[in-house]
Parts: C-alpha cells; sequence; structure tokens
C-alpha cells in the first residue's frame, strides 16, 4: 500500500520512513496532547510522516493489579481528540473482536498485538473496518509465517496491511531482532521496526516487564540501515512515572536528536 492512502499522513514524499509514536497508554488528555504536541513538532521539522500511538486500553497485564486503562469510550475520545486537533493519524491496538468497530470510529489505524496476531477473527474483524491493520509479527513467530496474517487482512477485501516486527523470544527474559527477516516480511507489505518492545525483557518475577532503552538508538539505526519503511517507538515526558512499560520507552527530550540522527541515516541510504 501507498503511505498517501492513510488520511492525515503528512511528508508522505520526503523520502523517510515514517513513525508510530507516542505513550504505550493513554492516561489522561493532558499527557497525550503534551507528547503528541513535541512530536509533531519534531517530524514537521524534520520532514517525517507521523503516525500517534496510544492504547485505549491495556489487556495482556502479567499482573491484575496493573494497570489497564481510564475508561475505553474516554480514551479513544482522546485519541480522536488528539488526531483532529494535529491533523495526524492516530493508531490504537485492540484485543478483541468487539473493540475493531469500536476503535475503527476514532482512529485511522488498528494495530494487531503480537501475542494475538494468529487470532483470525480478530484480524479479520479489523480488516473489515476497512481501516489500515497493523499486524505485529508475534514474539514467537517466523518472518515468513506473516506472509498468512496479511493474507488474512486482504482475503478480507482490505489492501491496507502493515507490518511490525518488535523482537523475537530469546529464552524467557529476553528478546532479539532478526533483521534478517525485514526484506522477507517487505515482500508482504510495508514493515515497521518496533525498537522499544524489541528490548523488553518479559517474565521478570516482580510481574512487572523490564527492559532495555539504552540501546533504543542502536536498535533504530540498524533498522534504518537495514531499510525498514517505518519505526515505531513509545515516548513519555518521565517514563519513570509511566502506566505501562515505562522501563523501555524513550523519554521525549531525546526524541529529537535520535530522529535527526535516523533522518541523515536514511539520507545515505536513499543514495544506493
Amino acid at each position: 500500500m501507498k503511505l498517501s492512502s492513510v488520511p492525515k499522513l503528512k511528508h508522505v514524499n520526503s523520502g523517510n520512513f515514517f513513525l508510530l509514536a507516542g505513550p504505550c497508554a493513554i492516561e489522561g488528555e493532558e499527557m497525550a496532547l503534551r507528547i503528541a504536541e513535541k512530536v509533531v513538532k519534531i517530524t514537521d521539522k524534520l520532514e517525517i510522516p507521523y503516525v500517534f500511538k496510544g492504547s485505549f486500553k491495556k489487556a495482556n497485564r502479567s499482573r491484575i493489579d496493573s494497570f489497564t486503562g481510564i475508561g475505553d469510550e474516554k480514551a479513544l475520545k482522546i485519541l480522536s481528540k488528539v488526531g483532529q486537533e494535529f491533523e495526524i493519524p492516530v493508531v490504537t491496538d485492540i484485543h478483541e473482536v468487539s473493540d475493531a468497530q469500536k476503535a475503527a470510529e476514532y482512529v485511522d489505524v488498528l494495530q494487531i498485538p503480537a501475542f494475538l496476531v494468529r487470532q483470525t477473527d480478530l484480524v479479520v474483524a479489523a480488516a473489515k473496518t476497512h481501516k489500515v491493520v497493523n499486524l505485529k509479527k508475534g514474539q514467537f513467530m517466523s518472518a515468513e509465517a506473516m506472509k498468512h496474517a496479511v493474507k488474512k487482512v486482504k482475503d478480507s477485501g482490505n489492501e491496507k496491511a502493515w507490518i511490525t516486527d518488535r523482537g523475537t523470544m530469546f529464552g524467557y527474559q529476553d528478546m532479539i531482532v532478526d533483521f534478517r527477516g525485514i526484506p522477507v516480511m517487505q515482500e508482504f507489505a510495508p514493515t515497521i521496526l518496533d525498537v522499544t518492545h524489541s528490548l523488553q525483557q518479559p517474565n521478570q518475577s516482580s510481574g512487572v516487564t523490564g527492559g532495555k532503552p539504552e540501546l533504543i538508538e542502536t536498535i533504530s539505526r540498524a533498522g534504518i540501515a537495514v531499510g525498514v519503511d517505518g519505526i515505531f517507538l513509545e515516548t513519555h515526558h518521565d517514563p519513570g512515572i509511566a502506566k505501562s512499560d515505562g522501563a523501555n520507552m524513550l523519554k521525549l527530550d531525546y526524541l529529537e536528536d535520535l530522529l535527526s540522527k535516523l533522518v541523515s541515516i536514511r539520507r545515505t541510504i536513499n543514495q544506493f
């Protein structure tokens, strides 16, 4: 699919990678608008096509007392407001078939979580909304296997599919990115690298996922060098107080420096 087919997506002819970025979860209106405003300023300056990311609920938590959201409709309305106020597309993840149509009324891209990407009913429900469907590669799946998830979207009458690699399980508590899979998945759909979730350290005894945010730049650089179509990352003005996945988020203050470096690498790659 062409990026120009995504509503409100700017800078699609800049030659840059596109960016999906925002907080892990919508914690409130002020924080969402604050993050979006900062990222929009940076991406406009660098001419990076930008999609705001925020989960309206978190259904896949390790512990029952973990933060799951502020209420579905409240969070979805905030996502819609971000899209309208900054005239940018918005993506959120869905976990149940009933979420698809509900979320589609507020956002432009529906994301299928990695653990759920083989759930046929969920993928088909997302596809039938005719929104862009962003398929997270399962941590347990090969790059080649993602062709079947993409085919489910297309066989449902929707040509608008993306794939996002978020790493592969390495043992019980670590993730690795196999960059050989990027060109494989690009044969099926535009492919994005999720740099923050690829640095997660799941299955901690505390029930709280860890991470290695100090390696965000390393993984991002490698992804751009390999030629990914997009970069996905979660960012927060203070990851230490984020209510979800703070351990592997990028501090918002560091985003412009990182993206500037990635744009420079992309320009170099485009010469070849």
